[in-house]
């Protein structure tokens, strides 16, 4: 790719971007999209943009200004997993942290639903990743709405509306977190039922992956169209001008990871980051100090 206006061109990132106030329909995004690109020219882009993330994620760690938190929803399958350890692989590993948010344990039960991502925000000069969020309230909570009843919620807040006030709680914390310096990155992986089906069966029949699938996880696919359903209200309501959502071909792993790739890039590269400036009395104090080391290497 010979510069970023190709890339732009052959990527269509517009195509991936759910507008602030529109409709989601899934079905109107085609889980197979490549783009223009091929598999690879994709790896070869990624690989020199993963150097370049490594650069800015050095500067936001020095500047101590901003932080970043990306997260990552999906259908089982989608490759969270394997799009965060491609994308994020030249990165510090003291400049970013990364937390899986599984079943509520019984202390988080007993807290409101996002104290526990509340713990979890990256600090200033870091980047944090959720995989999977909040968004479960909005999501899986809502497919089996059962689990509400373990949330010790008042009666009242149980109603019909729930998921319209979840929706503005859930924008309401992310503009406070933009507001502080937390800038809020968020990933749909679009998968189709077809290709999870597939990748499940390979991680059957591949010892080495077993591990990763539970009977649980097909089980959970009768519920497809339930998910589809929530994923799109979830989409609609909460993608903002502050926080928008991307919603991510993920039938073709290597198209996924760049393109997730390019979009983090684009939000470090909006933040002006740079190395911080020392004053004349820093600047001063750094040539003594170069003096001292020096005459020891000719006392030596």
């Amino acid at each position: 790719m010979k510069d970023k206006d190709s890339l732009i061109d052959a990527l269509a990132p517009e195509k991936m971007l759910v507008v602030p106030g529109s409709k989601v329909r899934l079905k109107e995004y085609d889980t197979r999209y490549t783009g223009k690109l091929q598999k690879d020219t994709a790896r070869e882009v990624l690989a020199t943009g993963v150097g370049r993330l490594a650069e800015f994620q050095d500067m936001l760690y020095a500047q101590n200004i901003h932080a970043l938190l990306i997260i990552f929803q999906a259908m089982d399958a989608a490759g969270k997993d394997s799009t965060i350890k491609h994308v994020m692989s030249g990165i510090n590993p003291q400049g970013c942290q990364v937390f899986s948010f599984k079943q509520p344990s019984a202390e988080e039960l007993d807290h409101d639903y996002l104290w526990r991502s509340f713990k979890a925000l990256p600090e200033r000069g870091r980047i944090g990743i959720f995989n999977r969020s909040y968004y479960e309230e909005v999501l899986v909570v809502r497919v089996h709405p059962e689990l509400l009843d373990s949330q010790q919620l008042p009666p009242a807040v149980k109603g019909k509306h729930i998921w319209k006030q979840r929706f503005e709680e859930i924008n309401n914390f992310e503009k406070y977190l933009v507001n502080s310096g937390i800038h809020v990155l968020k990933f749909f992986l679009n998968v189709s039922k077809e290709e999870q089906r597939e990748r499940f069966l390979e991680r059957i029949d591949r010892p080495e992956k077993n591990w990763k699938f539970s009977v649980s996880d097909a089980r959970e696919r009768e519920h497809w169209g339930e998910y589809m359903e929530a994923y799109e209200d979830a989409l609609t309501h909460t993608s903002t001008k502050w926080a928008p959502w991307h919603v991510i071909p993920a039938d073709r792993k290597w198209f996924a990871r760049l393109a997730v790739g390019y979009f983090i890039h684009e939000k470090l590269d909006s933040l002006n980051l740079a190395y911080p400036e020392v004053g004349p009395d820093h600047l001063q104090r750094l040539q003594e100090a170069k003096a001292i080391l020096e005459a020891e290497d000719a006392v030596s």
